[in-house]
């Protein structure tokens, strides 16, 4: 389901009668509720709609890829973690290569993977330099707001 559509469904519940609408299309869930009451007043009343996107993760049965779990000092590592809710992709397409590897070095700015959300490719940046020491999503699972993806050692 793209924005458009979603705008639509919004549309449609300020000018119906109804106060509360919900849908779900495969993980996405859509709920859209109305506070207020339409009159048939001359002047048009701004109908308050208030709309939420859930997006319920499967269970994972695989696990994350990782390398080496023994942490000599914490504080020589950086995680960076998801800005958004969406779905984890360690290549842009398919059938590219990966952006990182572990073991791979990275500079403040390297792109590492990409977070779709609603049909958007975020591309998601290191803000340190360092070495990929651990990738803790599995690729194509969803991911969010704020869970750790990968496992940076500071330079």
């Amino acid at each position: 389901m793209d924005i458009n559509e979603i705008k639509k469904l919004i549309k449609i519940v300020e000018n119906s009668k109804i106060t509360e609408f919900s849908i779900q299309e495969g993980e996405l869930k859509i709920k859209i509720s109305k506070n207020g009451k339409s009159g048939n007043s001359i002047i048009q009343q701004s109908i308050p709609v208030e709309s939420s996107v859930i997006a319920t993760p499967p269970p994972s049965t695989q696990a994350p890829v990782s390398e080496e779990k023994e942490v000599s000092n914490e504080d020589n590592y950086h995680i960076i973690n998801s800005p958004i809710v969406g779905t984890f992709y360690r290549a842009p397409a398919p059938d590219a290569d990966p952006y990182v590897q572990i073991g791979d070095s990275v500079n403040s700015g390297s792109i590492l993977c990409i977070v779709e959300a609603m049909k958007l490719m975020n591309e998601i940046e290191c803000d340190v330099n360092g070495k990929v020491v651990e990738i803790l999503v599995e690729n194509g699972t969803p991911v969010e707001f704020n869970q750790p993806l990968f496992k940076i050692e500071k330079n």
